[in-house]
């Protein structure tokens, strides 16, 4: 994907997204149910403003700081080799957060017997699948990835950590949708899946770079 189409595409989410806050700004309620807990209980409250914008605030600052990093990494020329797959990750990311605020737009109009978890762990799912095929595309860079002191030191170390790295989270998605024949237990199992995979792939990371020290050795 290219980076003007990425840049049309997020900017199109994100005026949809406050095109709706301002179309059912008078629907909304003062406060809004902004967070869910494992039982699909509203724990969290904040006033009509930000629970409306808040979110395409975020989708603003966060999509400017994804297309600012590729220009400014010390290692940009290794970002431009797979610019492509880290374009679709920003697409994937706005789309993501948007579902996400649709949720809440649509508890929020009354929609209350919506089941928040049940409703997003599809979507977190898929997200970590893609991640986990992006992992595998990435080359060492200061701001994406699975960025240790032994990864960021050592390019075979990167390689080999994203290389196993992108299989677990891959792995996390797909146990994360496959949760939802288990909604009870659909948090839990995404919460041990992806913290599972963060934690083997920094181990492995120091594994590796021990290895390859004493070949240096």
């Amino acid at each position: 994907m290219s980076t003007k189409t990425t840049v049309i595409i997020s900017t199109v989410l994100i005026l949809l997204v406050i095109l709706a806050g301002v179309i059912l700004w008078s629907r909304l309620p003062d406060p809004m149910a902004s967070h869910w807990n494992e039982a699909d209980q509203v724990d969290g409250y904040m006033g009509k403003l930000w629970g409306t914008f808040m979110v395409p605030a975020m989708m603003i600052g966060l999509t400017l700081l994804f297309l600012a990093i590729p220009l400014i990494d010390p290692l940009k020329k290794n970002i431009a080799e797979f610019r492509g797959w880290f374009n679709i990750i920003v697409v994937m990311f706005n789309l993501f957060m948007a579902f996400v605020h649709g949720l809440t737009l649509a508890w929020n109009l009354g929609h209350t017997g919506l089941r928040m978890s049940v409703a997003m762990v599809p979507a977190i799912g898929l997200l970590f699948i893609l991640i986990g095929l992006f992992m595998r595309k990435a080359k060492r860079n200061y701001f994406i990835g699975i960025r240790t002191p032994w990864t960021l030191a050592n390019d075979t170390v990167w390689e080999m950590t994203h290389k196993l790295g992108g299989k677990l989270y891959i792995t996390a998605g797909i146990l994360t949708m496959l949760s939802l024949l288990f909604p009870e237990k659909a948090i839990v199992i995404l919460m041990v899946s992806i913290l599972g995979a963060s934690f083997i792939s920094i181990l492995y990371s120091y594994l590796v770079f021990r290895q390859e020290e004493k070949k240096i050795a």
